[in-house]
């Protein structure tokens, strides 16, 4: 909760604190993002507060008020600050491999106790800013990750045919998705096989092309793509290709 003397909750809060290289400004940073990390995986998002990130961080709670406005701000820039890690994706030598590592990496993130990333996910279903910022971190993940695909294509790991035009975010999508659906949505004990059979499960996929975004389709149709929905989606007002309307299956629905 802000204090009386704060800016009105309607005003648009500051996205992330100017930053200065060096210095004081940057140990207050790691201070209070530290005590954000900690207060947020201990408390979860309704026990985060500026006062009490102020008070594990040793700063004065103006200080955080003037720096990052309130929750939102240190949501956002405890984000933010994931992105800038020197994170590298996996390099095992092969796509199975690099998979089940980047799995693994998953897994432990989502099962440790308390579980930061599963409390930061938690929070941006509260926080307009840090679900904004969240999605841009994800983006991010992902685009860094492609280049497990890319080396898997130059190795030669995915068959000429399904290699071209292969959708690299769809086929990181699937590898992953299983971790999330056991750990966060079905909230069951971890399967330490999980990982690996996930990956093979990706890795089959995309040999077998099921990742590859088709172009032969005519380019001569009037379509309205749903771009939120993400690669190869079909939006609710997109039309049928004028070579399909009178098919026997349009015509029969």
């Amino acid at each position: 909760m802000e204090p009386a003397d704060a800016t009105d909750a309607t005003e648009p809060t500051v996205a992330a604190p100017e930053r200065r290289p060096g210095g004081r400004t940057a140990r207050v940073r790691a201070q209070v993002l530290d005590a954000v990390r900690a207060e947020l995986a201990e408390n979860g998002h309704e026990g985060l507060t500026v006062e009490g990130v102020a008070a594990r961080a040793g700063v004065h709670r103006t200080t955080v008020y003037r720096r990052w406005r309130d929750v939102g701000g240190l949501l956002v820039d405890v984000i933010d600050a994931a992105g800038e890690m020197d994170w590298q994706p996996p390099d095992t030598g092969s796509l199975r491999g690099d998979l089940t590592a980047l799995n693994r990496e998953i897994q432990e993130s989502l099962v440790v106790r308390p579980s930061f990333a599963v409390a930061l996910m938690a929070a941006s279903f509260h926080s307009e800013q840090a679900a904004r910022a969240q999605t841009r971190l994800w983006a991010d993940r992902y685009a860094q990750c492609e280049i497990l695909v890319e080396r898997a294509v130059e190795r030669g790991e995915v068959p000429a045919r399904a290699a071209t035009d292969l959708d690299a975010r769809s086929l990181l999508i699937a590898a992953t998705a299983p971790l999330y659906h056991r750990l966060v949505l079905l909230r069951a004990d971890p399967d330490p096989r999980l990982p690996e059979r996930a990956a093979e499960a990706a890795v089959l996929a995309a040999t077998a092309g099921a990742f590859s975004v088709r172009r032969d389709v005519d380019v001569d149709v009037d379509v309205d793509v749903d771009v939120e929905a993400g690669p190869g989606a079909i939006g609710p007002t997109d039309r049928v290709p004028r070579h399909e309307q009178n098919s026997p299956r349009q015509r029969t629905g």
